[in-house]
């Protein structure tokens, strides 16, 4: 634990998609901080917190707001947190409601939507790819011969880098259209179905955790992603911090930034960013209010001594941390789905945690459970962890690790049922 004192216990409205796996982290680190936790959420099962908890109206922002505002009468909230995407345009909506501090309304669309990111984007002149928008049920032939190539299709509101498909030639972008359509049928039925296309961009990609506090910018960390990230998908597989980049590189992305959080109404809460570097152009990716998705926050506790969830509720409440930075580099990889499959058994689990360097190795992923490889993948089926003296012992460590583990699968097959 930090060097954070115990004060007067306020009190945070904790936004959660129902069985988010987030949650659980908020729940410990409101303790750890001496802080008073409500869990609002819309899902069917119990809340797991305590009879303090909100059931919300699934069916009707404005009874999930009145909900919202008679727990407010009873004890006030100091801060209303979102934890995921689902929840940032409702988390907006109450801290209106309860006059609290929040986020203007570009940050919120272009936090869940990616073409609202991009749009507002060029409408404020800052650096973005040109990018287009296929509505759903468009034929596409003429658009097909305006794009320039390679170029990327994605759908607009998934995470995690699914369904995000890079394409060389108008074949490869209307077979990729068509694999994320079938995409978002099974998964999003009733979302839109719009497709944006953008042009490639070329770089080293690197992930920000950040806070900000009344518009004012700190950053928590910075990731390296080692691997090439250049497709024809997109799946996360490692991160390093701190990365090894020159101060002054450290600075340019600070500054960059800050001028898109300004310029797009970013003003408090958590921060997480992904952006490219290219010829010393650093271009921006995504900006979202919430924090880094998976278990991958778990570093920033080792880097500096205090969970991302401390971090971030510290900050609502207005509470100053003091960090613990730890010698070293940290790691984590992102276990890639090796291939489409029934799970029969993980072998090397033990081998691989006894790899010099490595924390921990956690599967989550248990016997007959899908493993389903991206654009279509996820959840990930586990997490390494490492150490090292810098970012490149780390990452050593998590493909040493890595090459140990054995994924045995048996097909996937279709049973008719006669």
């Amino acid at each position: 634990m930090t060097g954070v004192s115990r004060l007067p216990q306020p009190r945070v409205l904790l936004l959660a998609p129902d069985r988010s796996y987030r949650t659980a982290s908020y729940i410990r680190a409101a303790e750890d901080l001496n802080i008073q936790l409500t869990v609002a959420s819309w899902g069917r099962a119990p809340l797991a917190l305590n009879s303090d908890g909100i059931r919300l109206d699934p069916n009707s922002i404005e009874s999930a707001l009145d909900q919202v505002q008679e727990a407010a009468t009873r004890v006030p909230f100091s801060a209303v947190l979102a934890t995921d995407d689902a929840t940032v345009g409702l988390a907006r909506d109450i801290c209106e409601s309860l006059q609290l501090p929040s986020n203007g309304p570009r940050a919120r669309d272009a936090s869940v939507n990616k073409s609202d990111f991009r749009r507002f984007c060029r409408e404020q002149g800052l650096p973005t790819p040109a990018f287009s928008v296929i509505p759903e049920g468009e034929s596409n032939s003429h658009f097909y011969e305006t794009v320039s190539y390679p170029c990327v299709a994605k759908p607009l509101s998934l995470s995690a880098s699914r369904g995000v498909i890079r394409c060389e030639t108008k074949n490869d972008l209307s077979k990729a259209i068509a694999r994320i359509r079938q995409l978002l049928t099974q998964e999003k039925p009733d979302a839109d179905q719009s497709i944006l296309v953008e042009d490639y961009l070329d770089g080293q990609e690197y992930s920000v955790e950040a806070i900000l506090r009344d518009g004012s910018l700190t950053i928590i960390a910075i990731f390296e992603k080692p691997d090439p990230m250049t497709g024809p998908f997109f799946e996360e597989t490692i991160y390093v911090t701190p990365p090894r980049l020159c101060p002054e590189t450290f600075l340019a992305i600070e500054t960059e930034l800050t001028k898109v959080t300004a310029a797009l109404e970013f003003r408090e809460g958590p921060l997480h960013a992904e952006l490219r570097i290219f010829d010393d152009a650093i271009s921006f990716i995504e900006v979202a209010s919430r924090t880094i998705g998976g278990r991958c926050g778990k570093v920033v506790e080792f880097l500096t001594g205090a969970s991302l969830e401390i971090w971030v509720l510290a900050n609502a409440v207005r509470r100053p941390i003091q960090p613990r930075p730890a010698p070293g580099a940290f790691g984590v990889m992102m276990i890639p789905v090796p291939t489409a499959g029934i799970l029969r058994r993980v072998e090397g689990i033990s081998r691989a945690s006894k790899v010099n360097g490595v924390v921990s190795v956690e599967v989550d992923i248990r016997e007959g459970q899908k493993l389903i490889p991206w654009p279509e993948g996820g959840p990930y089926p586990g997490f390494i962890f490492s150490r090292g003296a810098d970012a490149g012992e780390a990452e050593r460590a998590l493909r040493a690790a890595h090459e140990e583990l054995v994924f045995v699968t048996a097909p996937d097959l279709a049973v008719e049922v006669m």
